[in-house]
This record gives C-alpha cells, structure tokens and sequence, in this order.
C-alpha cells in the first residue's frame, strides 16, 4: 500500500507538471507583466517605455466616458442577475417530467451555440429603424406607437444590448442548472417526498442548498461576462452613439490599438481583475447570507 501510494502520488506530480507551466506562462506571468506595464507610458510599438508610478491609475479614476463605459456594464449585470432567478426555475421545470422536454431543451441552448458575431449583426438587422424586424412586428400587432430608435436612443440602447446578451446566454445557464439538478441524489428527494415535502419545500431546503456550488459559479460567470462585454456592443453599435453603449472591455481595447496608450489599457485590465474579484466576494457573501437566514426558518 504504500508503494502503491508512492506511485499514485509520483503520477498525480508528473500530470500536473504541463498544466502548472501552460498556467504559469500564459496566466500569471502575463498577469504580473500586464501589472508591471500599467505603472509605465507604454505606447505599444516603442521598444522602451518610462515608469510614471500611479499616474495611469489616477487618468483612469479622473476619466468620465470610462466611468460612463462602467456604467453600462451595469446595465448588463443586474439584467442578468433578475433573470438568474428564472433561468433556474426554468431548469427545475425541465428536469421535471415535461412534454417535449428535449425539444425545449435544444431550443434553449441552441442561442449559445451560435457564433456570437453572427448573432450580433442579426439583432443588428432585426433592430435596424429601416425595415427592421422588430418594428415591422410591433406595426402587424398594432403597436406601432410603440417604435424607437433602438440603437441610437442613449436612454435604452443598453437594454436592447443586454436583452440580445440575455437571448444568447441564458441558455447556457439553464443548462449548467439542469445538469447540477440532475445530479443530485434521487433518494434524498424521494425520502423528502415520502415526508411530505411539497414541491416548493423540495426546491428551498433540498435542491437549492445542493447546488450552491453551481449558483456560485453562474453568479461570478455573471461578473465576468458582464465587465468582460464586447462583441455584441462592438458589432451592433460601435459603442455609440459617442459612448452611450461603450464598455469597460470596448474602451480599454480603444484606448491600446486607437490612442496607443498600452499603458493605461493595461491599468484597465488590472482593474477589471481587481473588480471582479471584489464584486464576486461581496455577492457571493450575500447570497450565502440570505440562503442561511432561509434555511434557518
């Protein structure tokens, strides 16, 4: 046994060692150099730059259309943070016995699947104010009056982009639920139906608990992917009109390959990493704190 044990530790040290360095030299190599450039003037094609120690980070703080491109990744945040609730009782509805619960469930995930570019020019088309999808819809139901300038309305662009988001992301979800449903142990459930265990009852002390795991992967995939946009705003709309729809990732590749300011974009990677760290650790606490204080009643 302990041979054995010797050879089984020797296998798990000798499979970890290609891992370890693609990790080492494309993660945190280029994460400590991607920290190293943001405290220098980088212009991205110099073969010297200078230190210029917080200078960047103050630029970044002092900028008003980043703030502004911050903002709209908010928008896409919290739009997907509602809909968590309802992807999830949407794949409690699919693990059930449904009718044509295949057939759903290919249709959900189907959206992910689909090149993301290609999705964004077709809700381009399907918003366009001339001879747009969408319009032409709202006229055939007599809600004409309802018409707006999808795209180019600063007041409600970002909702239309995080609705196109929404369609194409939430499958993946309800996915990633169901599978963490299915998983579960099918006699603790049915010795909690035996109890006497309602189907709500089942859902708040049994399913829920048993797939935390899984709900805090999708709340930091939510954070991730919301501070981390940028095909579907950058095919759609440009980010315009101005920066109406820009976001955090939009204006930081701008502000590398447009100002040649590799320096300040590289203060602005940093501070994505550091917010989505930052965010996930504040949510993840808030929701474990409403799940406890729910499980104690």
């Amino acid at each position: 046994m302990n041979s054995l044990a010797k050879k089984r530790r020797r296998f798990i040290l000798v499979s970890l060692i290609i891992p370890v360095f693609l990790l080492v030299a494309f993660v945190v190599f280029p994460a400590f150099d991607l920290i190293r450039m943001s405290f220098t003037n980088w212009d991205g094609y110099s073969p010297e730059s200078d230190f210029i120690g917080l200078g960047n980070y103050i630029s970044m703080f002092q900028n008003a259309d980043l703030w502004q491109s911050l903002k709209n990744n908010a928008v896409y945040f919290v739009v997907h943070l509602c809909m968590i609730p309802i992807e999830l009782a949407f794949a409690v509805l699919l693990v059930s016995k449904l009718r044509a619960a295949k057939f759903y469930k290919s249709m959900v995930f189907m959206p992910y699947i689909i090149n993301g570019v290609a999705i964004a020019y077709a809700f381009s088309y399907f918003f366009s104010p001339i001879n747009g999808a969408f319009d032409a819809i709202l006229d055939l139901l007599h809600l004409g009056m309802l018409s707006q300038n999808w795209l180019s309305d600063p007041k409600i662009v970002n909702f239309v982009l995080a609705f196109v988001s929404l369609w194409r992301f939430s499958g993946y979800h309800v996915i990633l639920f169901m599978a963490a449903l299915q998983s579960l142990p099918q006699d603790v459930q049915e010795a909690a139906r035996v109890d006497g265990a309602n189907s709500w009852q089942m859902f708040k002390y049994i399913q829920i608990p048993a797939i935390m795991l899984m709900v805090d992967f999708i709340l930091f995939d939510n954070i991730r992917g919301a501070l981390q946009v940028f095909d579907i705003p950058f095919v759609i709309t440009g980010g315009g009109p101005g920066y109406a729809s820009s976001t955090f990732t939009l204006y930081t590749i701008k502000t590398a390959f447009t100002f040649s300011n590799f320096g300040l974009a590289s203060t602005m990677a940093v501070a994505i990493m550091a917010m989505i760290v930052i965010i996930y650790v504040v949510q993840n606490k808030i929701i474990h704190g409403i799940v406890l204080k729910g499980g104690d009643k």
